[in-house]
């Protein structure tokens, strides 16, 4: 505020603030010390009157005389500001009084003292009279003493005191504001005699800033401005010529700058000639890029393809191995493509993420199913953790994150001897409409020292560059990832320490997706009890959580003798445990001791998926009675986990035969392909599933089949001489648009992988690609897509024989016993004898419960005999049993024949077994 204050004002702020302080301050002081000299002088003169009224009472006290007491309170009204006076005897009763009712209540005046009370107006005084008063009058006394004869009461009022401080009051006030007067006036005047040559420099001041140099300011009348305006003259004159040596500057700078302006414009049309030169150069590489992709990977189409058709076909061991290296090599010539590729377009600029919903949980599980097997090559732990607070539908790129994520899972592999690998996906913070991700890849390998982790995203770089090195590679993967993270709007890092492991994190936010229907824990699963087995601490704790968001009610052991005790506890419970989930290694349990304990969960009513390492799934098939639904591969996958536990709680019989649609006719395919090899495989491929197929080197050719035959798919490649794969497309959709004939679907066989491929092949009119090279479950699940019509399934099914009852099945089977019991004669024989031992009472149960309509029940005993089948030889007995608990469970009218179809089964059996022992 005092900044904004101009001379003027300052002058006058600093005069009359000082003089109006000092004069408030003293005339305050003065006027105060006044008042209170006055209020002084009255409470003086009134301690006087009274004293003086005490001898004159005195007497006519003593003799209780009220006129004379009378005429002395009157003649008391005569003194100054006296208001009212009273006379008391010794006990305070009033004998005289003249002047109106006083104003303050009486004083106390205890022990016979001398007292006053006082209020804004007046003041009361009261004073004991005693004997010794009577000697002050001249008369004498025989005896005075000190006894008291009453009292004089004495009220004084303070209005003239008043009014005298207010005239003094205002006669200081009045005075003060003369001064202040006076000196506004003088510092006014004062302030003019500075403000008026300050005015003349400043607008001398403004005329040289508008550039009128000559301008000079004449003598202001005061040393100081004198010096002041001789020091502004001295300036502009040295402005006025540094002004000319400027404006001849300038001149000289013009003629040089219209020179230099001829040579720049010849640079630029140079530099725009070089520039023109570049962007050709940059498209020459990019379509290099493509035909190199063509035709690298046109040839390794055909050298996959036909590897995996020789691997099918009756080979030595030698030659087994000799084509699983050649697979594994161009597998890793394919990876290696595919990265160069992918960091080439993102150098150019031309990679374009995709926007769509996705399942985080998926992705992330998916990507650990298919890192699985290199991880138990080498005995790792391999294991997700979902944080229950992150959203499971986002909206983004899952193909590119996938990627990041599979790199840094791999890399993790790569560099780890022992240990676990974790991948963690957590919330770090969230809004209505999106979500901060942290997911990280944490291992216990080597780790990274500060060298390596400065060079670590560097382009064609490793963390180990040594001629030693046992991990191979281009060095792109973590660059590509920075790269894809960085597009996404995220951030990549790497926390590190030698020896003992490192963690790669990615920090991305993501939109949120409506959360998928399907994530929701199933009806037959919810609050259903379940056991869990893990030996790994960390592995446990994952798996607990997948449970419990499957809907179970999930307990978890370190050892299976203790899951085994807590099944037994539970099992003639109000709430049994139903389901066991055993995470097991060939180290730690033996196959068959697994089958033993799984038979004697069976007993118990307990249902039993095992999960095991990608690697030792051959060990365990063999000892688990249904290892097509009973036996999965580590980590487990939620979504695969439910779904089969689901099926173990409530089977669905007919689920298999539904997904698996049976083609009512071939289906007929048009295979368009310039390269015989390519041409020959995709042939192959659909003749040995089942498909008819016709094939077709050139565009042309393709076109003329198209018009004499009807196809219900075309497998066009797009890179072929004269007419390619878009003109051949176009041309097939003009010809059905003129003769009216619906447009068969066209699917393309590319190797490019350059941006905007996809968005170029849908807008010629093909409907979907396939990416070289093609593999037989791609081929086939294309197939289906686009005409309905399923190709024929080579393998059969493992457990097809379980899921139908017939004669063809045998009543007494020692050999599938023997393998149900690993092997064991003694084990089989001892399973068998147990359930021929139960049969007849599970029979009396069965038919029991159908008498009594106990429907729960009934389901319940079939239930339990068909576990115990399951692990002994008797298919005909165990087929019969699936049968009637699936249509009992369905409610269908079909279970009445099942369960007379069952209770034969049971007859035959224990007949055949009564006759083996006989015999």
């Amino acid at each position: 505020m005092f900044k904004d204050l101009g001379i003027k004002g300052r002058v006058l702020l600093l005069t009359l603030l000082p003089t109006s302080l000092l004069a408030l301050v003293l005339g305050g002081y003065f006027t105060w010390m006044q008042l209170s000299g006055l209020q002084a002088q009255l409470l003086q003169r009134g301690q006087m009157i009274t004293e003086q009224l005490a001898p004159l009472a005195a007497p006519a006290l003593l003799r209780d005389n009220g006129a004379l007491l009378q005429h002395i309170a009157t003649q008391a009204l005569e003194q100054a500001d006296v208001r009212a006076v009273s006379f008391l005897d010794a006990e305070r009763k009033a004998l005289a009084h003249a002047g109106p009712s006083m104003l303050n209540p009486a004083p106390d005046g205890g022990d016979r003292l001398p007292a006053q009370r006082r209020n804004q107006d007046a003041t009361r005084f009261l004073l004991p009279v005693f004997e010794r008063h009577l000697s002050l009058t001249g008369k004498p006394f025989k005896q005075p003493g000190n006894r008291l004869l009453g009292w004089v009461e004495l009220e004084l009022t303070h209005h003239s005191t008043l009014l005298s401080g207010y005239r003094s009051l205002f006669a200081s006030l009045l005075l003060i504001v003369t001064g202040l007067i006076v000196t506004a006036l003088l510092a006014m005047r004062m302030s003019r005699s500075i403000n008026d040559p300050l005015r003349r420099i400043k607008h001398g001041v403004a005329q040289l800033k508008e550039g009128q140099l000559t301008t000079r300011l004449p003598p202001l009348g005061s040393h100081e401005l004198d010096e002041l305006a001789s020091g502004i003259n001295r300036m502009a004159e040295t402005l006025q010529n540094a002004q000319e040596e400027l404006q001849h500057s300038i001149d000289q700078a013009t003629e040089d700058v219209r020179q230099n302006l001829e040579t720049i414009e010849i640079q630029n049309i140079e530099l725009d000639f070089a520039r023109k030169e570049a962007l050709e150069a940059s498209r020459i590489k990019s379509e290099f890029l493509a035909n190199m992709s063509h035709e690298i990977r046109t040839p390794l189409n055909g050298i996959l393809g036909f590897t995996n058709l020789l691997q099918k076909s009756e080979l030595t061991p030698r030659q087994q191995d000799y084509l699983g290296t050649i697979e594994k090599s161009a597998d890793s010539l394919l990876g290696i493509i595919n990265e160069v590729l992918d960091f080439s377009k993102i150098e150019a600029g031309k990679l374009i993420l995709e926007s769509i919903p996705f399942n985080l949980r998926d992705l992330l599980q998916d990507t650990l199913t298919i890192l699985a097997p290199a991880a138990h090559e080498k005995r790792l732990e391999l294991l997700s953790l979902i944080y229950r607070d992150t959203p499971r539908t986002l909206v983004g790129d899952p193909l590119r994150l996938k990627q990041v994520l599979t790199n840094l899972v791999s890399n993790a592999i790569k560099f780890t001897r022992e240990g676990s690998i974790v991948l963690r996906a957590m919330l770090e913070d969230e809004s209505s409409d999106r979500a901060q991700l942290r997911i990280s890849v944490r291992d216990t390998g080597i780790g990274l020292s500060e060298e390596d982790l400065r060079a670590l995203f560097q382009a064609f770089s490793q963390a180990d560059n040594s001629l030693t090195r046992q991990a191979g590679g281009t060095g792109l993967g973590l660059v590509i990832s920075k790269r894809l993270i960085e597009q996404m709007g995220g951030e990549i890092g790497v926390d590190s320490t030698p020896g003992e492991g490192s963690e790669f994190w990615v920090s991305l936010s993501l939109p949120k997706a409506r959360d998928d229907v399907e994530d929701l824990p199933q009806p037959p699963l919810l609050g259903c009890r379940a056991a869990l087995l893990e030996g790994h601490e960390l592995s446990r704790q994952a798996l607990q959580h997948q449970l419990e968001d499957c809907g179970l009610l999930a307990s978890s052991h370190a050892d299976l003798d203790g899951l085994l005790e807590a099944v037994t506890a539970a099992h003639h419970s109000a709430q049994p445990i139903r389901l066991a989930v055993l995470g097991v290694t060939a180290h730690q349990l033996p196959p068959e001791r697994l089958g033993q304990r799984v038979w004697e969960l069976e007993r118990l009513a307990c249902k039993t998926v095992v999960l095991c390492p990608t690697t030792e799934q051959m060990l365990y098939q063999d000892v688990l009675p249904d290892a097509h639904s009973q036996l999965q591969a580590k980590p487990a996958c939620t979504r695969k986990l439910q779904r089969t536990l689901s099926d173990l709680i409530s089977p669905r019989q007919l689920r298999s035969e539904a997904s698996q649609p049976t083609p009512s006719r071939p289906p007929r395919i048009l295979c368009v392909d310039d390269n015989p090899a390519n041409l020959l495989l995709v042939q192959t491929l659909l003749d040995d599933m089942g498909a008819t197929v016709t094939t077709a080197s050139s565009g042309h050719e393709a076109l003329e089949k198209a018009r004499q035959e009807s196809f219900d798919l075309i497998l066009m490649d797009i890179q072929m001489p004269g007419m390619d794969g878009r003109q051949s497309t176009e041309a097939i959709r003009q010809w059905e648009r003129e003769n009216g004939q619906p447009p068969v679907p066209i699917v393309a066989l590319t190797a490019h992988a350059l941006a905007n491929e996809k968005r170029a092949l849908l807008q010629s009119g093909l409907d979907d690609y396939l990416t070289k090279p093609i593999g037989e479950r791609q081929l086939a699940q294309t197939v289906l897509k686009w005409t309905g019509l399923a190709l024929r399934n080579q393998v059969p099914e493992r457990g097809a024989e379980h899921s139908e009852a017939g004669n063809g099945l045998k009543v007494l089977d020692a050999e599938e016993g023997l393998r149900l019991a690993a092997g064991k004669a003694d084990l089989a024989a001892d399973m068998l004898s147990m359930l021929l031992a139960g049969l007849e009472g599970d029979r009396q149960s069965i038919r029991q419960a159908r008498q009594s309509g106990d429907h729960n029940a009934l389901i319940e005993r079939v239930h339990r005999l068909h576990g115990a089948t399951r692990y002994c030889g008797v298919p005909q007995l165990r087929a019969a049993c699936q049968r009637s608990e699936a249509l009992l469970k369905q409610n269908d009218p079909a279970a009445r024949d099942a369960l007379d179809e069952l209770d034969a089964a049971i007859a035959r059996l224990a007949g055949e077994a009564a006759q083996s022992l006989v015999e």
